[in-house]
């Protein structure tokens, strides 16, 4: 028997596969997140941020979803301030893969270069500073 047929509905069924197998391949961008790693890695974050206090960065509690630049007592950098980014996990990942690139002159200048490493830090910030 021909699973794929060339019939109508033979050609629906490729289709369908297809799609089916390119939303289920993994993209680095969308990595599934470790958080019990993430906290470990979010270790080397703690040089300039905690999640309940500000410190040479901003403080990382209620971080996803929040907008940028907006913590209270925290002195940004203008341009990220003005940026308008609302920190989405897609956001997050872009800003850690490298955030001079998506705010020119923001004050942080340390990347993580990982797409797993992203992943995990971010299913940290998502568990532990909501």
């Amino acid at each position: 028997m021909n699973v794929w047929s060339n019939s109508a509905s033979g050609r629906s069924t490729a289709s369908l596969a297809v799609a089916i197998a390119l939303l289920c391949a993994t993209d680095p961008a969308v990595a599934t997140g470790n958080a019990a790693r993430g906290q470990t890695l979010y270790k080397g974050c703690a040089d300039c941020h905690s999640i309940n206090e500000n410190g040479v960065g901003p403080m990382h509690k209620g971080v996803v979803g929040r907008k940028a630049g907006s913590v209270s007592g925290y002195d940004y950098s203008p341009d990220l301030k003005n940026s308008g980014i609302v920190w989405t996990e897609d956001n997050l990942d872009k800003w850690l893969t490298g955030p001079q690139a998506m705010v020119p002159e923001t004050k942080m200048y340390f990347d993580v270069p990982d797409a797993q490493d992203r992943a995990d830090i971010i299913a940290y910030l998502k568990e532990k500073a909501r």
